[in-house]
């Protein structure tokens, strides 16, 4: 597994602070969450904070 930048992690965090209801864990619902609540025009960084918001809703779930 990949080590993620600080900016994805810190945004990624915020977004879930700010929208907790917004994401879940299903990528393509957490891609269009992200273009819609944030400025990102990279394809590949919008894609990279939405899975790690993925990511991190899916382990709150388990732990749940």
């Amino acid at each position: 597994m990949a080590i993620k930048p600080k900016y994805i992690k810190q945004l990624g965090n915020a977004l879930l602070e700010r929208y907790p209801d917004s994401f879940n864990t299903d990528f393509e619902t957490n891609k269009e969450s992200v273009t819609a609540l944030t400025t990102v025009e990279s394809k590949g960084v919008r894609n990279r904070i939405a899975g790690y918001v993925t990511q991190k809703k899916s382990q709150a779930a388990q732990h749940a």
